[in-house]
């Protein structure tokens, strides 16, 4: 029997609002892409997604590097107020280049800022789709032993929604098509506009495995909206080296307000540990081991200077420090979910233009009425706990380095940060912070 480990899912949609009525002729609806729900349309280019994109190893690096300058920047922006958060950088990041395909002028030129989108718009869509096919490839089954087990499962999936009526660009449905695999379902958001919410939020469901069932409140879809662009990252996976329930037991963790009594997983093992000037962290490895979760514990009292220094040469730093330890380790057990509306957040970090109903241009998606993103939503869940599969832990044999390593002592029983991250390809997934897990 398969026992997971960590579930965390993330969505997020973009609402472009409308101004004036529609002229013109709406698309045909595309035969290709999945069958959209009874009574729902779907209107796709006729290409079919680039399976074998070509991409240079120096695009998806620099893919890489701008995500996690972006992932920083929001936490550093989003994460002010104390207490948990949790958010998928890369759902964020991918949901926005969708966004950017449709984006000219001065709008195009505030979201590359603001998202860190450094490569040229046609070598942007081709490493994400090059890096969204190497991350589904996580999924696949692995051997550990001579017998095939579930490797990590890893979802992620595009959507958009448009109104009946508007007629779309060709260019614009190509590169949805051609990098992300997405069409566009047709709702009626005029006539129905809360039905439409429900049918966006019932996707959501569907594709998180029911962790996000309200993802667009009440009053976010109204009778302007044009368009509302989506993606769902689910993400499980088992520890390489489970804890033992039987060690967890009731421990002390200091939040900022004050101490609580939560569930404390301990474990001893050889893993990979270093220490900075105010930190200590550590990195647990899933199964497959190329996914980790890396947690960096500050010293008490230095939460707030440790995440004001973090960045991608910080993380380049952390992990270039990280060495094997035997480590015993004392970790809470947690499960928390957050809510975030970016609108506030993504204007700040540079692109507010998208947001201003006056100027934004996303004359790339139709011509036939101006658009402009009314709000970003953004939901995340996350659960950690002791299991893992008997087979990963078997595997953990031929982990030990030579010799004897150095001891390193973690008890994370105060507030910390962590990220989820697939190291071949650098992407973040997740990033957040604990500050009370019970």
């Amino acid at each position: 029997m398969v026992c997971t480990k960590s579930v965390a899912v993330a969505l997020v949609a973009v609402l472009l609002a409308c101004t004036g009525t529609r002229t013109g002729n709406p698309n045909e609806t595309g035969r290709d892409g999945p069958e959209p729900p009874d009574g729902v349309d779907l209107v796709r280019s006729s290409l079919a997604r680039e399976r074998r994109p070509q991409v240079t190893s120096g695009d998806r690096m620099q893919l890489a590097l701008d995500n996690q300058a972006f992932a920083f920047a929001l936490f550093g922006e989003a994460a002010a107020e104390e207490g948990n958060f949790f958010f998928s950088p890369y759902s964020i990041s991918l949901a926005m280049a969708m966004t950017f395909a449709g984006a000219e002028a001065d709008t195009e030129r505030q979201i590359a800022d603001a998202l860190h989108f450094g490569l040229p718009e046609p070598e942007l869509h081709a490493a994400f789709n090059a890096t969204d096919l190497d991350l589904a490839s996580r999924s696949e089954p692995i051997e550990v032993e001579g017998e095939e087990h579930d490797g990590l499962r890893l979802s992620i999936l595009n959507a958009a929604f448009t109104r009946k009526d508007l007629s779309l660009e060709e260019v614009f449905l190509d590169v949805l098509a051609l990098h992300y695999d997405a069409g566009m379902y047709t709702l009626d958001f005029g006539a129905n506009a809360e039905g439409a919410r429900a049918n966006i939020n019932d996707w959501a469901a569907e594709q998180t495995q029911g962790r996000i069932e309200q993802l667009l409140p009440e009053g976010a879809i109204t009778e302007r909206v044009a368009l509302v662009l989506t993606n769902a990252v689910h993400f499980e996976a088992n520890w390489a080296i489970p804890f033992d329930p039987a060690e967890t037991v009731d421990g002390v963790f200091h939040t900022p307000a004050a101490d609580v009594q939560v569930a404390m997983m301990h474990q001893t093992i050889q893993g990979q540990y270093a220490a900075g000037d105010g930190y200590q962290a550590l990195a647990l490895e899933y199964v497959p081991t190329s996914v980790k979760m890396l947690v960096i514990l500050p010293e008490a009292g230095r939460l707030a200077e440790i995440e004001a220094a973090l960045d991608a040469e910080f993380l380049a730093d952390v992990r270039a420090r990280l060495s094997t330890h035997l480590l015993i380790m004392t970790v809470p057990r947690f499960s928390y979910a957050s809510q975030l509306e970016l609108k506030a957040a993504l204007s700040a970090l540079g692109m507010p233009d998208a947001f201003m109903e006056s100027v934004a241009d996303f004359s790339g998606v139709t011509t036939e009425l101006p658009l402009h993103i009314s709000d970003v939503y953004h939901q995340s869940f996350i659960a950690v706990d002791e299991h893992g599969t008997e087979a990963a832990a078997a595997s953990a044999a031929v982990l030990p380095g030579r010799g004897v390593p150095p001891r390193a002592d973690v008890v994370l029983d105060r507030p910390f940060v962590f990220l989820i991250y697939d190291e071949p390809t650098e992407q973040i997934l997740f990033l957040g912070r604990v500050a009370d897990p019970s």
